[in-house]
């Protein structure tokens, strides 16, 4: 949790950021009067420079989840706590019951195990139940999990899985969250956080869910999406299997096996916004280690190339590039935004993934 004073995130602040944050930041650094989000955007910089695992995307960041784009209402911006190389991988959502049967916590778990073995990333809400199980073994198999938050990143919810928020961050995955750090959890949240799930995912496969099902909500919003909706089959007589039994009804995809489920999506390779591995062949370690490389006009900065992982302070920064104070605080939380640099105790750092 954050220690200092909650700060106050206005969402017209959010919406105005990614669309020109170049542009509305030199407004503001060059006429500070105009500026009215000032404290904002000092919170927003001290919470980066807390910790190296915190990040802040935007559309034009060069982590953004670019199948975002895509979605009728995709979030302004997201704040990530973790391994921005988790969204590497190809994504697929996996949700269910919060309180399914045996069979379904055991498929759900065969399934994770699956999909981590072969390279792709399990995203779901760290929800109890199908959702957890899920990321849990995914972890567990050296895989990548991604966990879409209904509250801030630096809030743990439910608290029963603070053991798994946990293994997010120390075993390479992702915690992500339209809300800024320290937003409690509230039920409204619940529901916009699936769009998220949904849209950073390929498809969408449906566990175990009952006739009224949150997990239905997914379902639907997977297909306004224009995704790929899978679902595993169940009993007649089983309650938590009527929901995805309808679901097969109205036209989802069955599927048994693992490989069914990548062969269903396999058409998304083909698309040529996305640059996904070809993973269905390959180790969850291998596909975890590759990561997007910056573009050529990132990785040749003048000013990022005088960084490293040892801090460096503003003064030599200044002294080193011959820029004015203005000039070279704009370009650094330019590149601060962009996930870049971060600023630390003692100046400022190029981040490992761009060493």
């Amino acid at each position: 949790m954050l220690r200092a004073k909650r700060p106050v995130w206005p969402q017209g602040w959010l919406a105005l950021l990614p669309e020109a944050p170049r542009r509305m930041l030199r407004l503001w650094l060059e006429q500070p009067d105009r500026n009215p989000f000032q404290s904002e955007i000092t919170a927003l910089k001290r919470w980066l420079a807390q910790d190296r695992n915190h990040h802040f995307l935007h559309p034009g960041h060069p982590h953004w989840p670019v199948l975002l784009d895509e979605i009728a209402d995709p979030p302004a911006v997201l704040w990530a706590k973790g391994d921005l190389s988790a969204l590497s991988p190809p994504r697929v959502a996996m949700v269910g019951s919060r309180r399914p049967t045996r069979d379904g916590l055991n498929n759900a778990a065969a399934f994770a195990r699956g999909l981590a073995e072969r390279g792709w990333c399990v995203v779901s809400g760290l929800a109890l139940g199908v959702d957890g199980q899920a990321q849990q073994t995914a972890l567990d198999a050296g895989g990548v999990s991604i966990a879409v938050l209904g509250c801030g990143v630096d809030v743990i919810y439910p608290p029963r899985h603070a053991r798994l928020y946990r293994r997010h961050l120390q075993d390479g995955g992702l915690l992500l969250s339209e809300h800024p750090p320290s937003t409690p959890a509230r039920a409204a949240f619940f529901p916009r956080r699936n769009r998220i799930v949904t849209g950073l995912s390929l498809g969408v496969l449906v566990v175990e869910a009952a006739h009224r099902s949150g997990s239905l909500v997914s379902a639907r919003l997977a297909m306004e999406q224009n995704r790929d909706v899978l679902v595993l089959p169940g009993s007649l007589h089983n309650p938590q299997a009527q929901g995805c039994l309808g679901l097969i009804r109205q036209g989802a995809t069955l599927v048994t096996r693992v490989e069914e489920l990548i062969d269903e999506l396999e058409h998304w390779q083909a698309n040529p916004m996305l640059s996904f591995p070809q993973a269905s062949g390959g180790t969850a370690s291998a596909t975890h280690a590759s990561s997007q490389a910056p573009s050529s006009s990132v990785s040749s900065d003048p000013l990022l190339n005088l960084l490293s992982d040892v801090p460096t302070p503003l003064d030599a920064l200044l002294a080193l590039t011959g820029k004015d104070v203005s000039a070279c605080q704009l370009r650094l939380l330019e590149l601060e935004l962009e996930g870049v640099v971060a600023q630390v105790s003692g100046g400022w750092i190029r981040l490992a993934s761009l060493a």
